[in-house]
């Protein structure tokens, strides 16, 4: 972070510095660079970089580093209103509009401001990322032979083999496609399964970036809600009679934004319930590897308990290492997988051979195991202070269930407040929270708001942003 930091301020002062020299003009080199600003060669590069980066100046190998010619000026924006009439006549003849809406998944992506809090993240603060582990991971498969060759559309057979065995049951390597992330191997699925103008039942609360997904497809979502033992099983079976659904999207483990975990009375009976509609589960099975220390066993993948190809498994790699390792895995069984095959193929291809590489090379590495006990015990930690300091500050808040596994805690407002208000006052406090009501595919029964414990710095973060939640909640109930 320290090194972070010390790029963006050396970027800023040499940008203040280049009217000094005439476009065209020899910056001072390298070396005198780090003497003056006493940083590392590796600082220098990457501001310069930065600079490159915005046209600012201009790098030359063996040269150094000059000021850029003057930006020519730029034509003045030709007439794009003719776009509405097309766009709009596009949607007219569609059975359900397709509405491109990423203000849910945005909500956990974009970083907030310097100095606030990040409650809203969902990914690993760079602290509990393995960087060093995947650094030497992608160094190693970096130099393995072949490794820059095109890989098998299906992706590498071991990396394949690592999936299917992390899925159990009778799930082999050759039911296993790579993808790039799990919210590529969830468009895949859904873009599969479900026609446009389909009904496809998904959780309610449920994760925003599905929803978006399934809207971008011109799929129109149901909700079937959840409790802290996962959906309820008789009003799935409601919601298959009632629409003719052929798809359910679910999260059986700690569950986004609920945390709740499948019971096991109900994993049987969602599987002959779905096979008995003649219907698809896709499972979401998006942060198994980050359990918590105090979980006890964890149940298995719902496709391990599969016989029959109802379920369309999709795990990744990517919350319990980087928001850019994005590797992951779809899994399926029966003329199913030729049509996830296809559609993969033709939308990317196949994950680069490299990234591919790296993840066999992190996950077969002693640093791996040792990561995953790692981030296990802090975000035990991390829970635990959550919600101690919201129990003790915040009373007002409910947390209707506390997981032991994931990155977050699903609170429930006061009836009569208003999450808007909250979400942006929070923000003017210093702390950035998720808003409810996107998690949502039809009216929410009341106010939420999600508050990561994954993205912050530590415990005392954790403190400071939920007395900053606390200033936020007394300006917006007065």
């Amino acid at each position: 972070m320290q090194e972070r930091s010390s790029v963006g301020d050396l970027a800023n002062r040499l940008r203040q510095e280049l009217n000094r020299y005439s476009p065209g003009g020899k910056l001072p080199s390298s070396r005198a660079l780090v003497d003056r600003y006493r940083v590392s060669p590796v600082t220098v590069t990457r501001a310069l970089a930065q600079l490159a980066a915005e046209g600012l100046v201009v790098t030359r190998p063996g040269a150094g580093a000059f000021r850029a010619e003057p930006r020519t000026t730029a034509r003045p924006g030709g007439d794009t209103s003719w776009q509405e009439v097309t766009l709009s006549a596009d949607a007219a003849a569609e059975p359900v509009p397709r509405t491109v809406d990423a203000s849910g998944v945005l909500a956990s992506l974009a970083a907030p401001p310097p100095g606030v809090v990040e409650f809203n993240g969902g990914y690993l603060h760079p602290s509990l990322q393995p960087e060093r582990a995947m650094g030497a991971a992608l160094s190693r498969a970096g130099r393995r032979p072949g490794a820059w060759s095109r890989p098998p559309m299906e992706g590498l057979p071991e990396l394949r083999e690592w999936f299917a065995r992390g899925i159990g049951g009778a799930v082999g390597a050759a039911e296993v496609l790579v993808t790039a992330g799990g919210q590529s191997g969830l468009t895949t699925a859904l873009r599969a399964l479900a026609p446009p103008g389909a009904p496809v039942l998904v959780e309610s609360p449920t994760y925003p970036g599905m929803l978006a997904i399934a809207r971008a497809a011109g799929l129109r979502p149901v909700p079937v809600p959840v409790d802290p033992d996962g959906v309820k099983p008789e009003l799935l079976a409601d919601a298959f009679r009632a629409t003719g659904a052929r798809v359910f999207v679910c999260q059986p483990l700690f569950q986004n934004p609920t945390g709740a975990v499948l019971a096991p009375a109900r994993r049987g009976e969602v599987l002959r319930i779905a096979r008995d509609a003649g219907a698809f589960v896709i499972e979401d099975d998006f942060v198994r590897r980050l359990v918590h220390t105090d979980a006890g066993p964890l149940p298995r993948a719902l496709a391990a308990e599969d016989q029959d190809g109802v379920v369309v498994h999709v795990g990744s790699l990517t919350k319990a290492t980087s928001p850019s390792f994005r590797v992951s895995a779809l899994a399926a069984r029966g003329p199913v997988l030729e049509r996830l095959r296809a559609i993969q193929v033709v939308d990317t291809f196949f994950v680069p051979r490299p990234l591919q590489e790296a993840a066999l090379e992190l996950v077969g590495s002693p640093a791996w195991p040792r990561h995953l006990r790692t981030v296990s015990a802090e975000l035990k930690a991390r829970r635990d202070a959550m919600t101690a300091a919201l129990r003790l500050r915040l009373p007002e808040l409910v947390l209707p269930h506390v997981p032991f596994g994931g990155y977050h805690l699903w609170a429930r407002l006061p009836d009569g407040t208003d999450e808007s208000a909250l979400v942006a006052a929070a923000l003017r406090a210093g702390v950035a929270v998720a808003p409810g009501r996107p998690y949502f595919s039809a009216e929410p029964p009341a106010a939420h708001i999600r508050l990561s414990f994954a993205a912050v710095a530590g415990t005392e973060e954790i403190a400071e942003g939920v007395q900053r939640l606390r200033t936020a909640y007394d300006e917006v109930r007065t």
